[in-house]
């Protein structure tokens, strides 16, 4: 399993959206799996990836929580939580899109 959190310097959710990924994968058995960070520098640069705002995820290369809304381009991502819009899915969600 290939995992990558893409993030900008300036996002103030990438930290705990890491230490979430991180207990969805031990909550998975998947303690042993890296995560990748890729830092996204430019605007130029989100473009060339699709990057979607930060955090984003990326499992297996999909980005399971793409809605099909947004342009790419350096900004902060919100998601869907049970407790309303959050800068980072809940554990839930991710453990979910770990499968």
């Amino acid at each position: 399993m290939d995992v990558e959190l893409q993030y900008f310097d300036g996002c103030p959710n990438w930290h705990e959206a890491l230490e979430s990924l991180q207990e969805a994968l031990s909550r998975t058995g998947h303690d042993d799996v890296p995560v990748r960070l890729h830092q996204i520098e430019t605007h130029e640069a989100a473009i060339g990836v699709g990057f979607l705002g930060s955090p984003t995820f990326l499992i297996d290369g999909i980005d399971p929580f793409a809605s099909g809304a947004g342009a790419p381009g350096l900004s902060c991502r919100m998601y869907a939580t049970p407790t309303g819009l959050a800068g980072c899915p809940s554990i839930d969600d991710l453990v979910a899109a770990l499968g």
